[in-house]
């Protein structure tokens, strides 16, 4: 894309890659670039930097945490946890359906409403932000909680808000959404191996068993982010989707001497002149040093998120045949590039895309073979297999039935298109109480049956009950719904279908390999399975657009 008098979010903005390809971008003279980072002083400190350089370029700044809703974005995690009002929000923004309402309070959402950016820098690290908040640990505390009888709420809402994969998927359903209600025409995601690019031999850890879970846990988050990131590249109307996974130490940021920092705090400096006893050194009031009052300085060099290392300590992790290391400006060029249009052949997404094993030709000849045994199968025996609800949504029963019926009371796409709905409504209801092994099948896989006057033949399992109470919000996830208004809806769509044939129809080159050869035309006989699709297709957004 044309990178000149756009405006780019690049999400950690303050980090590393993120402050790498902020300077790389402004030689492309975007409009805007809005830097968004955890902290709002180190957000700053990233801009005042690019300053001297920026141009014509307009540098913005936010700050807080996308992955939370606002005010507890800026308030921090922390605090949020320990409120029994904000525990419940995140509760209901992390378990809860996707509403607008979550949405709205989404920081994430709102950056993009606020900015409307035509490109995203994703330079967060996902997988350690979910990853390290030690849902093994959390675990083991709220099992110790169960069998000493102190179990409360607060324990288990803690615990489940540390669970990884419902925050990843929360966290991607929501990108999935912004990127398409606001047009973004890029998204950019520098992801991560978890190990530096070694293998389970990963002699990095913070003390933990070896292989570490906590690190294996970010690896196995970001390896679930790469194929969400990968579904992402396949959805109608998301942006072009990229992610660039270093494999190795990315520094450095400086190089200097001063205070020693760790956990957002300078590390304190110790004496312990005379030693003391083991008996009594891990004993409780045990004493025998002292607090200097000053804090440990020495020179460093400055990794970003991996923190400051002295010279040995980065000797050995970037060691060959160790993790190694890139720069950030080298990562940043990966990201300016594939921007720009200029495959760089480390796009994650595009490697998945070319690796993947896809539909095949031999399998489209068989599945004319398939559904040729199967209807002679059902001759045999003398029933109609419509549908188990084995495949899923309850939706997708729910029109296949639906079609079936409209099938046996009209001959033709134009016959449905033409017909009247209360007649249509009064013809399905007799339909289904003079066929008793239409009706026991639809009800015996677990959807009602409603027809007009509010009746409704139903099993003992319903795949999708009423909640609360709440009929007509069930009604479309999962019941055959023969009501004059459902039948319209299908006269409707038999209409729309119709006319999309002739539409095409009446274009002089209307044989050509580029003609809707699956269309339906208004002779055609119903076939539930082609009107299922077309329904899925046209108004659901859910064609495949990659193979």
């Amino acid at each position: 894309m044309d990178l000149s008098n756009r405006t780019i979010l690049i999400l950690g903005g303050s980090g590393l890659v993120g402050h790498a390809v902020a300077r790389r971008l402004l030689a492309f003279e975007p409009a805007r670039i809005v830097l968004v980072g955890l902290f709002e002083n180190e957000v700053a400190e990233t801009a005042r930097s690019l300053e001297s350089n920026r141009g014509n370029t307009l540098i913005e700044m936010d700050w807080g945490n996308v992955f939370l809703s606002v005010p507890a974005a800026r308030t921090g995690l922390k605090r949020a946890l320990a409120d029994q009002e904000s525990r419940r929000i995140m509760l209901d923004d992390l378990y809860g359906d996707l509403t607008q309402e979550v949405l709205d309070r989404s920081f994430l959402y709102q950056l993009f409403a606020r900015y409307r950016p035509h490109a995203v820098v994703d330079c967060i690290n996902t997988a350690t932000a979910f990853a390290y908040q030690d849902v093994v640990q959390s675990a083991r505390d709220l099992l110790d909680a169960a069998r000493a009888g102190t179990l409360d709420v607060e324990k288990a809402e803690r615990h489940v808000l540390h669970l990884t994969m419902p925050q990843l998927i929360r966290h991607m359903q929501i990108v999935s959404a912004v990127v398409r209600e606001f047009e973004t025409q890029a998204y950019v995601k520098i992801g991560t191996s978890g190990t530096g690019g070694m293998g389970l031999n990963v002699p990095y850890t913070h003390s933990e068993e070896w292989p570490s879970r906590t690190l294996l846990t970010k690896a196995a988050v970001a390896g679930a982010h790469s194929l969400l990131l990968f579904l992402l590249g396949r959805t109608p109307g998301a942006p072009a989707t990229i992610e660039i996974k270093p494999t190795a130490t990315i520094a450095w940021r400086k190089i200097g001497f001063g205070p020693i920092r760790r956990n957002g705090g300078a590390i304190k400096r110790y004496e312990c002149a005379t030693p003391i006893p083991l008996d009594r050194a891990f004993c409780d009031g045990a004493s025998g040093w002292t607090d200097t009052g000053q804090v440990l300085e020495s020179v460093y060099i400055d990794t970003g998120e991996n923190g400051v290392f002295a010279r040995d300590e980065f000797q050995t992790v970037t060691s060959l045949g160790s993790m190694e290391f890139i720069t950030p400006e080298e990562v940043a060029e990966y990201v300016v590039m594939e921007l720009a249009g200029r495959p760089t052949g480390r796009d994650i997404v595009a490697a998945l895309d070319a690796a993947t094993a896809g539909p095949t030709y031999r399998a489209g000849i068989l599945r004319a073979h398939a559904v040729d045994r199967l209807k002679q199968l059902e001759a045999r025996h003398q029933v109609r297999a419509v549908a188990f609800e084995m495949l899923g949504p309850p939706r997708l029963t729910k029109h296949l039935y639906e079609g079936y019926i409209w099938s046996r009371l009209r001959g033709s796409l134009g016959d449905l298109a033409t017909s009247d709905p209360t007649t249509l409504a009064g013809e399905a209801a007799h339909l289904v109480k003079d066929d008793g092994q239409l009706r026991s099948f639809i009800i015996s896989v677990g959807l009602p049956i409603l027809i007009e006057g509010g009746k409704v033949y139903r099993a003992d399992t319903v795949i999708v009950p009423p909640r609360d109470g709440d009929v007509e919000a069930a009604v479309p996830r999962g019941w055959v719904d023969l009501r004059v208004g459902n039948c319209g809806v299908w006269v409707q769509r038999a209409q729309r279908a119709v006319e999309q044939r002739e539409a095409r129809c009446a274009r002089p080159e209307g044989s050509g390999s580029d003609e809707d050869w699956d269309a339906m035309r208004p002779e055609d006989t119903i076939e539930p399975s082609r009107f299922a699709a077309w329904i899925f297709k046209y108004e659901n957004d859910g064609e495949r657009i990659k193979r």
